[in-house]
Parts: structure tokens; sequence; C-alpha cells
């Protein structure tokens, strides 16, 4: 299932621990602990995830890959399904930013959330 497809986000994202979906901003968007790790646009099914500043630097450089709106200064990308990334490498992107952000919560609040450092 494509993660570019709500069903394939949703259960990407559902099998994170301690992560939440909403509808937000005209978009779904995946939490953990109430910051958000990745959003999939509605309609257009674009997906934003944050990434590295040497990631930034070298996804931006690929078609179907640009700036997050809005994100950008915070080293987020926007990749369209139509992308030079491979399934596989989407997957990989995704699952660091997850962890990128659940870092930055609390040892508690990891450990209330199930996140296994």
């Amino acid at each position: 299932m494509s993660l570019f497809s709500r069903p394939g986000f949703d259960s990407f994202a559902e099998s994170l621990a301690g992560t939440t979906l909403v509808d937000q901003w005209d978009a779904r968007v995946a939490k953990v602990g109430d910051k958000i790790f990745a959003l999939l646009t509605d309609g257009e099914n674009r997906l934003c995830f944050k990434v590295s500043e040497e990631s930034f630097e070298i996804l931006t450089s690929l078609a179907g890959v640009s700036q997050a709106p809005y994100f950008a200064k915070r080293k987020w990308v926007t990749a369209q399904p139509k992308t030079d990334l491979s399934e596989t490498d989407v997957h990989e992107y995704l699952t660091r930013s997850y962890r990128t952000v659940s870092a930055s919560l609390t040892r508690k609040l990891r450990a209330e959330l199930g996140i296994v450092d």
C-alpha cells in the first residue's frame, strides 16, 4: 500500500509507538507526543516530513521533492507521488522523521508512549 495514499499513510503511522493521526490544515497529520513528524496533503497526496540538514540539501535537488511550504526553515520537505524516491526510501525518511521528532520528547513521555530508545 502506497504511503502517498491515506490508508497507506495511516497504516504506516499507526505502526509506530505513541502516534496519533488528526485531520488538520487540509491534511492528514501524524504526530508523536503532540509533535508533527509527517503529513499527507488532501487532494494532491503529497507527503511532508522532517529531514536532517544534509538530507534536505540532497532531497531538494531531486525531481518531485521540494522545500515544504511553511516548514522549510525547519528542514522539512514535500515529496510528490511521482518523485525520484523509491517507496522504500520514502518509508525510511518517514521513519527517520519519526525518530528525530520522538527523540526531542522527554524521557518520561517517551516511556509513557511506549517508545523504546
